[in-house]
């Protein structure tokens, strides 16, 4: 079937029974990604505590292989009934995509199908896959935009029966989307700070989110353009004890670099100053950081940039390739970026 669009999932989720038995859910926001697997897992009707009907494995163990997914989906349960396979960190595999594609040209089996993948591009192998095939849905999990963080916060509240202000609600949607997961467990932090009281003030979301929300990791990025090692590792810290994913840094990072790549090819272009290249390609930046970037692009030449967004894009597929090391990949890249800036 089509591709499922991010809003249009929860209303795809009611539908009973599902349309198809393959899906593959992807996207940047891999706290949304993980968030609709899991709900597309319990709305298949399989037991998830059930270790004999429940198979997960990662998508390096398929590798280049697609019988060994093939084998795993056309298996029968020890004690009969339907199966779910899901697959965890799935990208760029070639045995994946195969398997997928073989897969949704057959009928379909007792068996459901859920992949996890990360931000595929349009024409990649496993979602051209899933896209152009009646027998699978491909599930796109983008950030979240303002209404849907609104929904967020009403649905999370209102289950402790709590009231927000106008202006801590404002403060606490400027501080959460950038993952879903980490969204959903700032508002249940602050659900637990206020319980008992009638009505969540903006002191309240300053005091319990403000060092755990998306500034902190805005704090990390200006850190690493800076070359300050000590101010990214302090706000490395806030991060880890929010709980927030470290690879959100990393891949905040990549994205600030090209962003920094665009601005810097529009003033070599053009010959114009940093400050004109803000004006035109930054203007959504918050205008605190617009100091720390300007001053990045002054430091930074071209071909520099383009080798750090490499390196960087090379990071996070290693990261994707072995999540057990996803957090070490992603520290020791980005400790070498701010000895970079450092540099310059």
């Amino acid at each position: 079937m089509a591709e499922v669009k991010s809003h249009e999932f929860d209303g795809f989720l009611k539908r009973k029974p599902l349309p198809v038995r393959l899906f593959l859910i992807y996207g940047p926001d891999r706290g949304l990604v993980s968030e609709r697997a899991a709900a597309l897992a319990a709305n298949s009707g399989v037991d998830l505590a059930d270790a004999f009907s429940v198979v997960k494995l990662d998508a390096g163990e398929i590798g280049n292989q697609p019988g060994r997914l093939i084998d795993e989906m056309n298996a029968i349960g020890l004690f009969g009934g339907d199966r779910l396979v899901w697959i965890r960190n799935a990208g760029s595999e070639k045995g994946l995509a195969d398997a997928l594609e073989i897969l949704a040209s057959m009928p379909a089996g007792p068996s459901t199908l859920v992949i996890e993948a990360g931000d595929l591009k349009k024409g990649a192998a496993l979602r051209k896959a899933a896209e152009t095939s009646s027998q699978a849905a491909a599930i796109a999990c983008y950030a979240d935009d303002g209404r849907a963080l609104q929904a967020l916060i009403d649905q999370e509240l209102a289950t402790e029966g709590l009231r927000i202000s106008p202006a801590a609600r404002e403060r606490l949607v400027e501080t959460i989307g950038g993952d879903r997961l980490a969204s959903r467990n700032e508002v249940r932090k602050l659900a637990l700070y206020c319980r008992g009281k009638e009505l969540i003030e903006e002191q309240d979301v300053e005091d319990i989110v403000g060092d755990a929300s998306a500034i902190s990791t805005d704090d990390a990025i200006d850190a690493i353009l800076k070359g300050d090692r000590d101010g990214f590792m302090h706000a490395i810290q806030k991060i880890v004890s929010s709980k927030t994913p470290i690879f959100l840094v990393l891949q905040g990072c990549l994205r600030q670099f090209q962003l920094l790549e665009l601005m810097r090819a529009e003033m070599d272009e053009k010959r114009a100053p940093a400050a004109q290249a803000m004006a035109t390609l930054g203007r959504h930046l918050h205008f605190r950081r617009k100091p720390i970037i300007e001053n990045a692009l002054k430091t930074w030449a071209g071909p520099a940039i383009r080798r750090e967004t490499q390196r960087l894009q090379a990071a996070i597929l290693q990261s994707r390739q072995r999540p057990a090391l996803e957090d070490t990949i992603a520290m020791q890249t980005m400790l070498a970026t701010v000895l970079q800036s450092a540099r310059r």
